[in-house]
């Protein structure tokens, strides 16, 4: 029983880090798309 909690348990655990590694990868693509409109609304105010 105890073998078949721990494959449970790991099972669990490699999904939800999966699942933090996407979450991370959205985060930084969203914050580099704001940057480059960042940069872009920058340069046409300076235009």
């Amino acid at each position: 029983m105890n073998k078949k909690v721990n494959a449970k348990k790991e099972a669990w655990q490699k999904k939800q880090e999966e699942k933090g590694k996407k979450v991370v990868g959205w985060i930084f693509g969203g914050l580099i798309v704001l940057a480059i409109i960042y940069l872009i609304w920058t340069f046409s105010m300076m235009s």
